[in-house]
């Protein structure tokens, strides 16, 4: 293959519509077929990343290997694809505009006034193609944030009216995803807001060549007929969408659908062989026909919003079909939690996960459920923060330092436990300067974390500022905590456990990150194992 193809997916009528999920299925369809693909996502607004963003405006941050502070979509794209994302995969408006700024401080336009046409769409133009122009793809998906006829998403609809001219027939299509909504009043969808979603796009010069209809209800072949000749597009490129029980079920539905031969076709690309799902229905299998179930206190204080913790929800997702275990996830809001109700707070539960997070608010709460956990033999699992909590509960309780803290939260603590990293010390930016990215570990032999791993050396994604305070490690392992991992650069300790407990782990890094369909986390698949074994133990 000679040219890179491009297929551009735009979303119309209302956001949240799953552009992330379409993108990803069809993406894991054209793999399945043998294609090289890969998925970028542009979006419309202005913060250079996601990085500083709160998780109830954005959901959560996701962080690529290479330090890329990124959207959550992007998780959903290695989830389904099992292949790394980068820095390339994620641009904004706020990174379009910095990079044109700084080009135009150099002198880089000769003197010419800077526009958005053509200064800002040639900048989006170029960073479309980046991933198509390493030859590393046959296929580059990119999905278009927000929805057709927002101000701010007019430059990137601008750029790809371009960019699918400057490319030539068959080597970029658009696929638009929109709403069909069912009345109940009428008893009947109506096509109306997608036909106006379509003419705002034909508006800005573009023609969809797929239309992905969203829908809670079956489209009838007379609709399909109406929608395909309204919206002028072919009716075997009129894509119904329904809603399914998980978003893992969606490839197969869009096979059903015929989706990737219908854009295989438009990009006049061979079907090769028929998609290989094997794995991907076993998993599919196990998920839907659980021998077990368990329930996970999550204690976090953005629980209100799921999205915030939308790669951990996942990650149980993976470990529990890997256990052949329905996880149902409980949230419990860490604020709520005091010494005299957490008790009652995690009651029922099978094991608790303490969540990542920044600030002070709920903090305590999540030292009491740490306690708890620790105390009542409850499998207990901390990622970043939760793994933090977890040692300022021991050096609290074990060890006796009652004024043990984080100096995130208070500067002035006699035993700040937790600290800050040297290096970011004399930061003064918030916005991508944190620990970020893929970062090495060095696992103990004869522990829990190389009972998990079974090896001696991981890479893992961290997003942190404040760490392990090196100058507690002795006083806290002799007291019984031991520090299982540590990055062999730095020294900085990345694992904590305890022995003779049914789970007890906290880690500094995000290993929800990583964790895919083909390849669930071990440290989820096995702390779901922990609760299954230990609720068939009968331990209270």
């Amino acid at each position: 293959m000679n040219q890179t193809k491009y297929i551009f997916v735009t979303g119309g009528v209302t956001s949240s519509l799953g552009k992330g999920i379409i993108a990803a299925s069809l993406a894991k369809l054209l793999q399945a077929r043998g294609y090289r693909t890969t998925i970028q996502k542009f979006d419309p607004y202005i913060n250079v990343d996601p990085g500083t963003l709160n998780p109830y405006e954005h959901g959560e941050c996701y962080v690529t290997d290479d330090g890329a502070e990124t959207d959550l979509d992007l998780g959903h794209y290695e989830r389904f694809l099992n292949v790394p994302t980068s820095q390339a995969n994620n641009v904004t408006t706020g990174r379009v505009y910095l990079s044109v700024i700084e080009k135009e401080r150099r002198g880089e336009f000769l003197g010419k006034t800077v526009q958005v046409v053509p200064h800002i769409t040639n900048e989006i133009k170029d960073r479309m193609q980046l991933l198509g122009n390493s030859g590393d793809f046959d296929i580059v998906i990119t999905e278009i944030g927000g929805t057709v006829g927002d101000i701010e998403s007019l430059p990137y609809i601008e750029s790809v009216r371009q960019l699918v001219w400057e490319l030539g027939e068959n080597n970029g299509i658009v696929i638009h995803l929109t709403l069909v909504p069912y009345l109940a009043a009428a008893g009947e969808l109506k096509t109306k807001p997608t036909q106006h979603s379509v003419k705002t796009l034909m508006e800005s010069g573009i023609k969809a060549d797929i239309l992905v209809c969203r829908t809670e209800h079956e489209i009838s072949d007379e609709l399909r007929h109406k929608l395909a000749l309204f919206c002028n597009v072919k009716r075997e490129a009129v894509i119904q969408s329904i809603d399914a029980s998980t978003i893992y079920e969606v490839p197969n539905l869009m096979l059903e659908e015929g989706l990737d031969i219908v854009a295989l076709k438009k990009l006049n690309l061979p079907k090769k062989a028929a998609p290989d799902l094997k794995n991907w229905n076993t998993f599919l299998h196990r998920l839907k026909n659980p021998k077990h179930t368990v329930n996970i206190g999550l204690i976090g204080k953005y629980v209100e919003l799921q999205d915030s913790y939308k790669s951990i929800l996942e990650a149980f997702i993976h470990a529990g079909a890997t256990n052949e275990t329905k996880v149902n996830v409980v949230s419990v809001h860490s604020e709520y939690i005091d010494a005299e109700n957490v008790a009652e707070k995690l009651q029922g539960l099978d094991g608790i996960l303490v969540a990542p997070g920044f600030g002070e608010r709920g903090i305590e709460g999540k030292i009491e459920a740490v306690r708890f956990a620790r105390e009542n033999n409850l499998p207990f699992f901390g990622i970043c923060l939760g793994m933090q909590m977890a040692v300022i509960e021991y050096a609290r309780n074990v060890l006796g330092l009652k004024d043990a803290n984080s100096t995130e939260m208070n500067q002035g603590t006699a035993h700040p436990v937790i600290d800050l990293m040297e290096e970011q010390k004399d930061i003064t930016d918030k916005g991508g300067t944190m620990r970020l990215g893929a970062w090495k570990c060095d696992i103990s032999p004869n522990t829990l974390a190389y009972k998990i791993y079974e090896k001696t050396t991981i890479l893992e994604r961290h997003r942190h500022r404040y760490e392990f305070n090196g100058n507690y490690l002795a006083q806290l392992e002799n007291a019984g905590l031991k520090a299982s991992g540590v990055n062999p650069d730095t020294g900085l300790v990345e694992i904590i456990e305890l022995e003779n407990h049914p789970f007890f782990i906290g880690v500094q890094y995000h290993p929800e990150y990583k964790s895919t369909v083909a390849n669930p986390h071990p440290l989820f698949v096995n702390f779901v194992a922990a609760m299954v074994k230990n609720k068939k133990s009968g331990a209270k």
